[in-house]
């Protein structure tokens, strides 16, 4: 696992960003996940556990049973195997797109650190809330 790759590729993506780095996901990326590298105190971020990062949350990625959350959902990026246009993006304030954010490495136009992504999520045991733990701090 290797936590300061995904992290350095976290920063390079927002340091090239147009504002804050988005999540969208669903048919036609219309559902609104959260933002990304937003601390956990800011309202929309995926970190914070009163609204994008609770657990009970259906549009929460770290919901094991919602659509974005459950690692067998073709919608969610803890599917390694899912190519489907549901599963998340990331894109900036301006609508730049910055890949599929999922733990599947082969899939086209994923984010460059969906390897370390997919280790992240096996060395959490595919135990979305200590993956939220390790993302979110």
């Amino acid at each position: 696992m290797n936590i300061y790759a995904l992290s350095i590729g976290l920063a390079v993506l927002g340091s090239s960003a147009s504002g804050d780095l988005l999540l969208y996901g669903g048919d036609g990326h219309k559902e609104f996940l959260g933002c990304l590298e937003c601390g956990e105190h800011i309202e929309d971020s995926i970190c914070n556990k009163q609204r994008n990062g609770n657990p009970y949350n259906n549009q929460s990625i770290f919901n094991q049973y919602g659509p974005f959350g459950d690692r067998h959902s073709s919608s969610s990026p803890w599917n390694r195997y899912s190519n489907a246009e549901s599963v998340p993006i990331i894109v900036d304030d301006d609508g730049g797109f910055y890949g599929f954010f999922t733990i599947n490495s082969f899939r086209a136009n994923a984010v460059g650190y969906s390897r370390q992504l997919g280790d992240m999520f096996d060395a959490a045991d595919q135990d979305l809330g200590v993956l939220f733990s390790l993302m979110c701090g």
